[in-house]
């Protein structure tokens, strides 16, 4: 019985601790105007032109860090978060379910950290109404990263941080930091495993070897490639086919792989070829970008994936395109068939794939709609609504998408 009275007395800490309501509700949808943050700060701050030891001071929105925290909370911890900003303070605010304790019981806690010089540190922290000494809530984080398998990231990340400014003016935290590689080297490691490195590998050389029969320049259906490079055998495995998807993600968005693995730099180059769909080269970009998403969606690579989305989707400013949308509709059911269903998929692509089995007519479908025209015509949402239902209409009408 006394064994149990250390459990007993945290049970009843738990509950004293804990609210019945959570602090931070919200999804973790990560928007696109997220990804486009990442990719400016990718783009300006880009590691491959950083020294050891070289100092920089990175401005970075106040909602991208945010978005960061909540993602980390929903999948690392089960929960949500969010990051609040005031004059020289700024609050990270975590909601988990509290476990062990019946009925809807939840930990809010809340971590307030100060400008400084060097390393930030917390001054001030709760669980619920209980105070919480900033020694033990730095502790509390750092098993926190620790359980979510992140403690050698987050002190390289420490010692890196020389200042931090908070500028609620602008919306933004201003980062000084002194570069160190192993940031990158870890990043690379989280987002792939060497057996993803094995698949990669073999998915690039099978795409250059499929492309080798083409002239340079060549126009190719998308579905001559794409059963070939996800259908070699029956007993393909995820990850097969998830780095096969990214490879084909990687060469639709004109992007050298070698960018994201520097080991792809030995790799076989694929001859550059038109890869379309029902004729378009922009639906082959979108369809394969959006499939490749939807297969690694929840891996740390989806990030990298979003980065080749973003900058698929910026290209020639010709406006919003329904049609582009379509083709972002049919390859995110095509990835989720690549996870939740492959056999089935399997069994389509032995046969005769045609791009009419993986993508609808497009004929009708409205583009190249300036920003202005977009908000004339489609302000009313049932309006949008409409067309979008349509789209879905048509990609059920598929045999693959039923």
């Amino acid at each position: 019985m006394l064994a149990l009275l250390p459990l007993l007395i945290a049970l009843i800490f738990l509950f004293a601790a804990s609210d019945p309501a959570p602090m931070v509700s919200r999804d973790e949808t990560i928007s696109p105007t997220s990804i486009a943050e990442a990719r400016r700060l990718l783009v300006s701050n880009d590691p491959r032109r950083l020294r050891r030891g070289d100092e920089r001071t990175v401005v970075i929105p106040s909602a991208l860090i945010d978005t960061a925290i909540n993602h980390f909370a929903s999948r690392s911890l089960g929960g949500r978060g969010t990051f609040v900003l005031s004059d020289d303070t700024a609050e990270i605010q975590l909601t988990i379910r509290a476990p062990g304790i019946p009925g809807p019981r939840y930990c809010n806690l809340r971590a307030v950290f100060q400008e400084a010089e060097g390393e930030p540190h917390i001054v001030a922290a709760s669980m619920g109404s209980l105070p919480i000494p900033s020694a033990l809530a730095e502790w509390l984080i750092a098993s926190a990263i620790s359980i979510a398998g992140f403690s050698e990231e987050w002190k390289i990340a420490r010692q890196a941080i020389r200042r931090l400014a908070f500028e609620p003016a602008r919306d933004s935290v201003e980062l000084t930091y002194v570069w160190e590689p192993h940031l990158l080297d870890r990043a690379r490691s989280m987002a792939f495993t060497p057996q993803d490195l094995v698949h990669m590998h073999a998915a690039q050389k099978a795409l250059a070897g499929l492309l080798d029969h083409y002239a340079a320049r060549a126009r190719v259906p998308l579905s001559q490639i794409l059963a070939p490079l996800l259908a070699p055998a029956s007993d393909q495995t995820l990850s097969a086919n998830r780095a096969a998807l990214l490879v084909l993600a990687s060469y639709l968005a004109e992007k050298n792989l070698a960018m994201l693995l520097p080991e792809a730099k030995g790799w076989p180059r694929a001859r550059r070829v038109k890869l379309t769909l029902l004729g378009r080269e922009d639906s082959a970009q979108h369809f394969g970008i959006s499939a490749a998403l939807a297969a690694w969606a929840g891996e740390p690579a989806a990030n990298a994936i979003g980065v080749y989305k973003e900058i698929d989707d910026s290209r020639g400013g010709s406006g919003f395109s329904f049609a582009d949308l379509a083709a972002d509709r049919a390859g995110t059911r095509f990835g989720e068939l690549v996870v939740d269903d492959y056999p089935r998929l399997y069994k389509v692509l032995r046969g005769s794939v045609t791009d009419a089995d993986l993508l609808p007519s497009l004929a009708g479908l409205p583009e190249y709609l300036s920003e202005a025209e977009f908000k004339r015509r489609f302000s009313d949402l049932n309006i949008y609504a409409q067309q979008t239902d349509e789209i879905e209409r048509r990609l059920a009408m598929l045999p693959l998408y039923r």
